[in-house]
């Protein structure tokens, strides 16, 4: 039996492989070509492996053996696999080679790797001037190809069994690059503690469409659909849709679905605010089940002089002010809510909550509309490339009553040096605070609509949960007594220093 790689392993391997660029490329460049040589391995291994197997079946028959091949979930051209490019890697030009078998595997797979013109390798090129002269380009790219060459990286099918070891390998490398990323790493990750409470607080069920319509590298939209898959008994009765505006994450987007083996979904590359992809036969926008998304805080320049032409009449509620898009994705995502089962998450800086002006009057009618379910305040610095705290709103088209569940799970965490995590206990203590929908001392109230419009639409969370904690009062009889005790013990211990003293002849 083929001894099986464990996940610490390939983790372990790739964070490896990253040292050939480490003090020559900032991460933000060379993660591109660590995670792309990625897929590139995993679908070479795959290809090898069913071709090994194939042959050994069908030995005599090798048309036979190509037909099978044919039908493979991704197609390898003659000489386009890692392994021709492994044994090249001494010769000159290593990154022309790279970028041309790349090439050859997007067109070989027809759409699969492809988005209306656009191709999931066109923003990365393994030749490009990033990666130094043509000498030490050379050289990087051939240390690169023998780090994914070591054992600890073979992919084979026949020694990971469970895809989610590939997958899981990828989102460590995504993680890692994000904690590193600065300001930029929001653009494309949301951390898993955080998708997997939304995920749970939607709570996805078979046979319904999920969207996230800002959807990075793609983590929360597969973490809904995996709630379906582990509590509906390894159900894969969903379909995943997005939309990610900048290219490099939209190809992230797509390799992390297939490394995942998540074949259904549709994710669409382009501005969702100014131009939605995720259309019907009639240009309408589609319509989901499950909507959620971590988009960009307070997004600068979003398409605020597009919107009140906007042709799917999103902002019939409000234009929101040009410099904060946070409304837009808010609104945009409604817009896109099944009607009777439709229900969203999303996630946002807590200026949302109590900013006035055109912000003040869309959030008035969204609470009027009755669509605000819940608004949960989460702990600062959770998020990468911000320290902020932020909170989730729960919208639902399914309300029976007019209340609103306010959570304050801001002091409920596990601190690290740079960034703080929600635990298993934290999630867990939210869900099920929301779906009980009581009031918890300290931590939730659900909020009448006459408390909320007393506040004015104000949602600032310590308005409606009181978490002030009364100092004990203080004895003063008691604080007497310890001083004079203190004083007692601080005049026996200066007469037993004087006695020292005297005895060492050092008496004053």
């Amino acid at each position: 039996m083929t001894e099986q790689i464990s996940q610490d392993t390939i983790n372990k391997a790739l964070w490896n492989a990253c040292d050939t660029f480490r003090g020559t490329v900032s991460p933000d460049t060379y993660r591109d070509y660590v995670l792309t040589m990625l897929f590139l391995k995993y679908i070479s291994d795959v290809w090898q492996d069913h071709y090994d197997g194939y042959k050994k079946e069908y030995g005599d028959n090798p048309d036979l053996i190509e037909a099978m091949l044919q039908q493979e979930r991704f197609v390898l051209p003659k000489g386009a696999d890692f392994y021709t490019l492994y044994k090249e890697r001494n010769a000159p030009g290593n990154g022309e080679r790279i970028d041309k078998a790349l090439h050859a595997i997007e067109e070989a797979n027809g759409t699969k790797l492809k988005d209306a013109g656009k191709s999931v390798f066109q923003d990365i090129s393994f030749n490009s001037d990033k990666l130094g002269d043509e000498k030490q380009k050379n050289t990087i790219l051939r240390h690169l190809l023998e780090d994914f060459a070591k054992p600890d990286l073979n992919l084979r099918p026949s020694r990971v069994s469970n895809l989610d070891v590939i997958g899981n390998g990828y989102e460590f490398l995504i993680k890692n690059f994000a904690a590193s990323g600065g300001q930029k790493a929001g653009e494309f990750y949301t951390p898993p503690e955080v998708s997997e409470l939304l995920a749970r607080i939607l709570s996805p069920q078979p046979g319904e469409s999920i969207c996230d319509p800002a959807c990075g590298s793609a983590s929360l939209l597969m973490k809904c659909g995996k709630q379906v898959t582990q509590n509906h008994k390894g159900s894969k009765d969903y379909a995943l849709y997005g939309q990610e505006a900048i290219g490099s994450t939209w190809s992230f987007a797509k390799m992390n679905m297939f490394l995942h083996g998540e074949d259904n979904h549709r994710i669409e590359w382009g501005d969702t605010i100014r131009n939605p992809k995720l259309l019907d036969d009639k240009n309408h926008l589609m319509r989901f089940d499950v909507v959620t998304a971590n988009p960009p805080f307070s997004l600068d320049k979003w398409g605020h002089d597009e919107a009140e032409q906007d042709v799917h009449h999103r902002f019939a509620r409000g234009v929101p002010p040009k410099t904060k898009g946070d409304y837009a994705f808010i609104l945009h995502m409604i817009s896109t809510l099944k009607d009777r089962t439709g229900r969203m998450g999303v996630v946002v800086p807590h200026g949302v909550l109590f900013r006035g002006s055109s912000e003040g009057r869309i959030r008035q009618k969204l609470i009027e509309e009755n669509l605000l379910d819940a608004v949960i305040g989460l702990p600062e610095k959770l998020f990468f490339g911000t320290g902020i705290p932020a909170a989730i709103l729960v919208f639902r088209k399914d309300r029976k009553t007019k209340d609103v569940l306010f959570i304050d799970a801001s002091r409920e965490f596990k601190a690290g040096k740079n960034q703080n995590v929600l635990t298993e206990e934290n999630i867990t203590k939210i869900v099920d605070t929301y779906r009980a929908r009581k009031d918890v001392d300290k931590y939730a109230h659900l909020a009448t609509p006459d408390e909320i419009r007393e506040n004015d639409y104000n949602l600032n969370i310590p308005r409606y949960v009181d978490t002030f904690e009364e100092e004990a009062e203080i004895d003063l009889n008691a604080v007497r007594t310890e001083r004079a005790e203190i004083k007692a013990e601080l005049a026996k211990l200066e007469a037993q220093m004087d006695a020292y003293l005297k005895e060492l002849g050092c008496a004053s």
